[in-house]
């Protein structure tokens, strides 16, 4: 079986309570400690590889990104979805066969830019085209940006999930939505649902999942929670 097919497959939850959870790794070391540990697949995260390379988030360069991609695809067995934020300015025949070449299955795709949220119906005709262009070899995750943009108001995301799951998205990520709104969100939107968890704090992904959730990430909460350790070891050094 291809990898993107185990992938999508890893979407068809037993239970409620049970959603698929995929930590993000940074770079190739952590990836093979993410996989040794049991983790049936992967899903970076942009801010933490960003972090990884020395750039802030969203300053990280195409050519870097997908190295660092194929680096972490390279270096296990597991799927890897990649964050690839707002595609880099790619045509969607680009931007696909690059993540294939990176060894991706699925891809992260944002609907903002520069911290403003884009123009919902141009986006999805944009993601439509990707589809279009990836065929069913990756499992395309449509980030909504409203919560993150300060758009409160759940509606507004489900409008824009709705848009996107039409377009040909195999699910939809309203990042940051408050845990209060995803029983919400879960009755308004067709297909899976990713829910990011902080790490240490707030509902586990068995909570998450149980308010509706079909898939938690970390985003860079893994990568900072290492540095965060990383500078405790080093005080204990000293």
């Amino acid at each position: 079986m291809r990898k993107v097919d185990v992938f999508r497959r890893l979407h068809r939850r037993p239970a409620a309570d049970d959603p698929l959870v995929l930590p993000g790794p940074w770079d190739a070391a952590s990836a093979r400690v993410f996989a040794e540990a049991g983790w049936p697949a992967l899903a970076t995260p942009s801010a933490g590889v960003a972090a990884s390379l020395g750039y802030e988030d969203g300053e990280t360069p195409a050519d870097e990104m997908f190295a660092a991609i194929t680096r972490i695809t390279r270096a296990v067995d597991v799927p890897v979805s990649a964050d690839v934020e707002d595609g880099y300015g790619l045509a969607p025949k680009e931007l696909v066969e690059r993540l294939l070449e990176a060894g991706a299955v699925g891809c992260n795709l944002e609907d903002s830019d520069g911290g403003v949220l884009k123009d919902p119906h141009r986006h999805a005709e944009w993601l439509a085209e990707v589809r279009c262009a990836a065929g069913d070899e990756l499992f395309v995750n449509a980030r909504v940006d409203t919560f993150l943009r300060g758009v409160a108001d759940p509606e507004r995301a489900i409008e824009r999930a709705a848009l996107y799951t039409a377009a040909g998205a195999d699910c939809v990520y309203p990042i940051g939505a408050p845990a209060e709104v995803l029983p919400l969100l879960r009755s308004g939107i067709h297909g899976p649902v990713n829910v990011v968890a902080r790490v240490g704090a707030g509902p586990s992904p068995a909570e998450l999942g149980a308010l509706g959730a079909t898939r938690v990430t970390f985003g860079p909460g893994l990568q900072r929670r290492t540095s965060a350790i990383l500078h405790e070891l080093m005080e204990e050094l000293r």
